[in-house]
């Protein structure tokens, strides 16, 4: 099952709210908080693009940049083991720890010359976890969100 949408290079994980009866995503990859909604199996990739693209327009209007800034840096959880493996991989090939973390995660997301990541993404355990902060706050005082057709709902915060 695909629960992953893309458009104009932004991505939702599309959830299902049981208690709300709802189908209902977030815009991952941006600086704000934008939530969308619907009731429709038919709407929700409509109630994904209306979102985007709202979004998009709004930080135009306000001359800002939508994406999230990234600083280069994060923290791996591994074990113990695999840390050793990797740091004496790093040692053989005459490579700082990091520089060869980089060109793994560089071959992984296919940016680099390896191994295809289609077949990297076939071994690799699937994440399906609850979207934070989706709620039913309609705050909205520049009028965003006005695409919505039938029951969705754009959220900004």
């Amino acid at each position: 099952m695909k629960n992953t949408l893309e458009y104009k290079g932004y991505l939702t994980r599309i959830e299902y709210s049981v208690e709300d009866r709802v189908l209902y995503g977030k815009i991952e990859g941006i600086k704000d908080l934008v939530n969308f909604e619907s009731d429709s199996v038919d709407q929700i990739e409509h109630e994904f693009h209306c979102a985007v693209d709202d979004y998009l327009q709004m930080c135009e209007d306000l001359g800002e940049t939508p994406d999230k800034a990234y600083s280069g840096t994060f923290n791996v959880r591994i074990s113990p083991a695999l840390h050793r493996k990797i740091a004496m991989q790093a040692f053989k090939m005459g490579e700082t720890l990091n520089s060869t973390v980089e060109r793994a995660i560089e071959a992984y997301t296919n940016d680099a010359p390896g191994q295809p990541a289609e077949e990297l993404w076939q071994t690799a355990p699937t994440y399906s976890g609850n979207v934070p902060n989706v709620g039913r706050a309609t705050s909205n005082p520049l009028g965003y969100g006005k695409c919505n057709a039938g029951s969705g709902m754009i959220n900004y915060a």
